[in-house]
C-alpha cells in the first residue's frame, strides 16, 4: 500500500474554513440590546437566575482585584527599574506624565461641563439588581487575601525591591504570576463579560433605570470623542515644537495608524502602520523601533481620559459628592494602573477596577456601567493611544542624547517581551 495515498486524499480534500469569531465589542453591544429587550417580558424567577451567575461572578471579580494588581503592578515597576538604560527610563516618564494629563484634563473637562450636561439626569444610587426585586437564588462571598490598598502598598514595595536586586528566581516567580494573571483575565473574566453585562443590564430594565442611563451616557460619549481629538492636537503641538516640525501635518501623517487602531480596536495590529508614520515623521528608525511598541503598552492617554470621564459621570448621576482631591489621587492612581494593564482587549478597563471600588466607592452596577460604557467605544481610545505614541517618540527623539540612539537597538531587545512573538500588546 502506498504511503502518499493519505497525502493525497488530505490535498483534494478541501481545507475547512476557519471560525470566524466575534469581537469583544459585537458581544458586548448584543448583550446591551438583549438586556434591554428580554428586561421587558423576562419572568422574574428566570431573571434572578442572571443576577445570581452576577452575583457570583462579582464576588470572584472583588476577591481577584488585589490579586490582579499585585500581578501586574509588580513586575512592571520592577522591569522598568531593571537598569535597561535612560532611554527607558525617559520613555517611561514621559508616557506616565502623559497619560496622567490627559487624566487632569478629562477631570477638568468633567468637573465643569458635566454638572450642567447631566443637570436633571439622575438615576437615584444605581441599585444593584441583587438588591432589588431581583434578589439572587443564594449568595456566595469570596473575601479576597487582602485589601486593594494594601494590593497597591504590597506592589509598590516589592516592585522597587525587584529593582534593587539582580534578576533570580523572585523575579521570575513574577512574571509567571503576572502570566497566569493575564490568563486568568483574557480566558475567564473577559469571556464571562458579555453575560455579566447582560445581567447588569437586564437589572437595570427591569428596575426602570435603564432609559436615563442610556440617554445619558450619549452625551458623555460625545465629549469623550472631542475631548480625544483636543488631546492629540496638544501632543502634537507638543511634539511639533520639540523637533521643529508642523504639528498638524504631523498629525495628519499619523491619520492611518490612527485609522487602523479605530477599525481592529488592537494596538498590536496597529504597531507596523504605527512604526512607519512615525518613521514618516522624521523620527530615528532606533527611537521609533524601541519607544512605539513599548508605548503600546505603558501609554494609555485615551484610556484614562475615557475612564476618568465616565466615572465623574456616573458620580454625578448617581449623587455620589465630587471630592476634586479624592479625584485627583485616583488619577494619579490610575496612571499607575494603566501603565502596567495588561495587554488584553478590556484589560485596562479589567485593571481599573480595584481603584474605581476602592478610591471612588463604586458598587458592583457602578463598575458593570463602566465597563460597559469603556468597551462600546473601546476603539476611539485605542487609536488615540497609539497615535499618541507617534507625538511621544518624536518628544523623546529630542530629549535623548545622541549617544544614546546607539544603545537603542540594544535596549529594545531587552524589552522585546512588550512586543512579544505575536505582537499581543492589544490595550
Amino acid at each position: 500500500m502506498s504511503t502518499d495515498a493519505p497525502a493525497a486524499d488530505q490535498a483534494a480534500t478541501p481545507a475547512r474554513p476557519s471560525r470566524r469569531r466575534i469581537g469583544l465589542l459585537p458581544r458586548i453591544l448584543i448583550a446591551i440590546v438583549l438586556g434591554i429587550l428580554l428586561g421587558m417580558v423576562m419572568p422574574v424567577p428566570i431573571a434572578r437566575i442572571f443576577t445570581t451567575f452576577n452575583g457570583i461572578f462579582s464576588a470572584f471579580l472583588g476577591f481577584l482585584i488585589p490579586l490582579v494588581i499585585v500581578g501586574l503592578v509588580t513586575p512592571a515597576i520592577g522591569e522598568l527599574g531593571r537598569g535597561a538604560g535612560k532611554l527607558l527610563g525617559i520613555t517611561a516618564g514621559i508616557a506616565y506624565l502623559s497619560t496622567i494629563l490627559s487624566g487632569f484634563f478629562a477631570l477638568a473637562v468633567s468637573v465643569l461641563v458635566l454638572p450642567r450636561l447631566l443637570s436633571g439626569a439622575s438615576v437615584g444610587s444605581l441599585d444593584n439588581p441583587e438588591d432589588s426585586a431581583l434578589a439572587p437564588y443564594f449568595p456566595l462571598e469570596i473575601p479576597p487575601v487582602f485589601g486593594v490598598m494594601t494590593a497597591l502598598v504590597l506592589a509598590f514595595c516589592i516592585g522597587i525591591g525587584l529593582t534593587l536586586v539582580k534578576p533570580g528566581a523572585l523575579h521570575e516567580g513574577f512574571d509567571q504570576f503576572r502570566t497566569i494573571i493575564e490568563w486568568t483575565i483574557s480566558a475567564v473574566l473577559i469571556p464571562l463579560l458579555p453575560l455579566y453585562i447582560f445581567g447588569m443590564f437586564l437589572g437595570l430594565t427591569m428596575n426602570g433605570q435603564i432609559w436615563t442611563v442610556i440617554t445619558t451616557l450619549l452625551g458623555v460619549v460625545l465629549l469623550v470623542f472631542a475631548m480625544t481629538i483636543v488631546v492629540l492636537l496638544i501632543q502634537y503641538t507638543i511634539a511639533g515644537i520639540a523637533v521643529g516640525r508642523n504639528p498638524l501635518r504631523m498629525l495628519w501623517t499619523m491619520l492611518p495608524a490612527y485609522a487602523t487602531a479605530l477599525g481592529t480596536s488592537s494596538s498590536a495590529a496597529t504597531i507596523p502602520v504605527t512604526l512607519e508614520c512615525t518613521r514618516r515623521n522624521g523620527v530615528p528608525d532606533a527611537i521609533a523601533s524601541f519607544t512605539v511598541p513599548l508605548c503600546a503598552t505603558i501609554h494609555l492617554a485615551g484610556s484614562t481620559l475615557k475612564i476618568t470621564t465616565f466615572a465623574i459621570a456616573i458620580m454625578i448621576m448617581t449623587g455620589m459628592e465630587l471630592n476634586v482631591m479624592t479625584l485627583i489621587g485616583f488619577v494619579l492612581m490610575l496612571g499607575v494602573t494603566m501603565v502596567a494593564a495588561p495587554g488584553v482587549p478590556g484589560g485596562a478597563i479589567m485593571a481599573a477596577t480595584g481603584i474605581l471600588a476602592s478610591m471612588l466607592g463604586f458598587g458592583e452596577a457602578a463598575v458593570g456601567l463602566m465597563i460597559a460604557s469603556y468597551i462600546a467605544i473601546d476603539s476611539f481610545g485605542t487609536a488615540t493611544n497609539v497615535t499618541g505614541d507617534g507625538a511621544l517618540a518624536a518628544i523623546i527623539s529630542r530629549l535623548a542624547p545622541k549617544r544614546m540612539l546607539e544603545h537603542a537597538e540594544e535596549v529594545e531587545a531587552a524589552e522585546g517581551r512588550h512586543i512579544g512573538a505575536d505582537g499581543s500588546v492589544a490595550i
